[in-house]
């Protein structure tokens, strides 16, 4: 794995010197107060991948458009440290509020034993990232001919036969479940109409709507999708994988920008918050917006399938 930022202009280099300043501070401070098995919690890598790592990332320097974040794995000893974590709620709410860092950052978090598992698979989206990866920050002994106990496993190798069938098995089960919640959305606006709870009903239809496009999407692509219902992390992973799915979010403006928060929120506000609502405009722009998100989703999966299909020698 690559440990050099040296393609990467100086200002980008400090600022992911910070991100991981600052994941390594929250986890200490967070170990410092452990009890039982969490004590002996260790972060064993910090990887940087995605564009910033293999090169080719956006930056929109007028601060409207689309930019590619800072995509970042950290690997952890156990299953308890890994996301949903307030360690790592606190370490992204300190970076997306540090003037040191400028660069959205999204992060997500793994056991080794969960890496290693997925790279003996051959799954593509831990392979590219050993691959292409750099390492911010590892363990003392996980490189070099002492302590190998915390190395990354060598990747498997999928048939071409096994990476058609468990991709399209993905798009099959997981596109439709989007398309189906398009269909349930007229019913829930017709509803509120008579009855305003039923917009909040509706946000949160609309939301499942746009997580399982995007899950279909990862899964496809890359055999991978993070345990998380956080929209902003799924869009950014997704974009990274296929840039023309940026064209269905308008950014910088208002008051898309602000809509689309409000679709991020439903899935918890949505269902739990009194105080949560939203206006039949934002549903309509919502709504007209991930339609044309799965149309785009929709044509990356069966390129993607065609692709595999013809490596495998299938008609």
């Amino acid at each position: 794995m690559k440990t050099s930022l040296d393609h990467l202009p100086e200002r980008k280099q400090r600022e992911i010197d910070r991100v991981r300043e600052i994941l390594l501070q929250e986890f200490e401070a967070a170990m410092a107060t452990a009890k039982g098995r969490r004590r002996r919690g260790r972060v064993y890598k910090i990887i940087l991948f995605g564009t910033y790592a293999r090169g080719g990332w956006v930056e929109e320097r007028t601060g409207k458009g689309y930019r590619s974040d800072f995509d970042i794995l950290v690997i952890v000893s156990h299953p308890e440290l890994t996301e949903g974590q307030r360690i790592w709620w606190a370490a992204e709410d300190r970076m997306l509020h540090d003037p040191e860092i400028r660069t959205p950052v999204q992060v997500i978090v793994h056991t080794l034993d969960e890496v290693n598992r997925e790279l003996k698979k051959g799954h593509y989206f831990f392979r590219d990232i050993k691959a292409e990866g750099i390492a911010l920050y590892e363990f003392e002994g996980t490189t070099g001919s002492g302590n190998r106990r915390h190395a990354l496993a060598e990747p498997g190798n999928l048939t071409p036969q096994e990476a058609y069938e468990v991709s399209k098995g993905y798009f099959d089960e997981l596109f439709p479940s989007s398309l189906r919640r398009m269909e349930i959305y007229p019913v829930e606006l017709e509803k509120s109409k008579k009855d305003p709870k039923f917009r909040k009903d509706a946000a949160v239809t609309l939301h499942q709507a746009t997580e399982f496009a995007y899950k279909a999407l990862l899964l496809t692509l890359t055999l991978y999708v993070p345990p998380e219902h956080n929209l902003n992390k799924l869009r950014g992973l997704a974009e990274s994988q296929d840039r023309d799915l940026v064209a269905a979010w308008p950014r910088g403006r208002k008051p898309y920008d602000g809509w689309f928060q409000s679709l991020r929120r439903a899935y918890t506000d949505g269902r739990y918050s009194p105080h949560f609502d939203i206006t039949e405009e934002a549903l309509d722009w919502l709504s007209e917006r991930i339609g044309q998100l799965q149309e785009l989703i929709e044509a990356a999966c069966r390129q993607r399938l065609d692709t595999l299909a013809k490596d495998a020698g299938i008609e």
